[in-house]
């Protein structure tokens, strides 16, 4: 694949395999499916499962900037692409 202008990417292309990954989802009551849909969805993928934890904390935890009473908006799940996992193994 050619790219015209690399510097203009948002995230630089790498041949790194990242298998781990983490799904986002709006739950079930969430005003914001009106807007984006129910079946709205981000992924987010980690070269490994440590990454991956630690991203998936960071991103669940109760900011210091949430109100009393605010709960997350957000559904989260741990996903593997087991083929680039496997491969990887020793």
């Amino acid at each position: 694949m050619r790219i015209a202008n690399p510097h203009n990417l948002h995230h630089p292309i790498t041949d790194n395999a990242k298998p781990f990954g983490i799904s986002v989802r709006l739950r079930a009551q969430d005003p914001f499916r009106r807007l984006l849909g129910d079946d709205w969805r981000k992924l987010h993928w980690y070269a490994t499962s440590l990454e991956r934890d630690a991203a998936l904390l960071e991103m669940s935890r109760r900011h210091e900037f949430s109100r009393r009473g605010d709960e997350p908006a957000l559904h989260f799940d741990k996903i593997e692409n087991l083929a680039l996992s496997r491969s990887r193994e020793p």
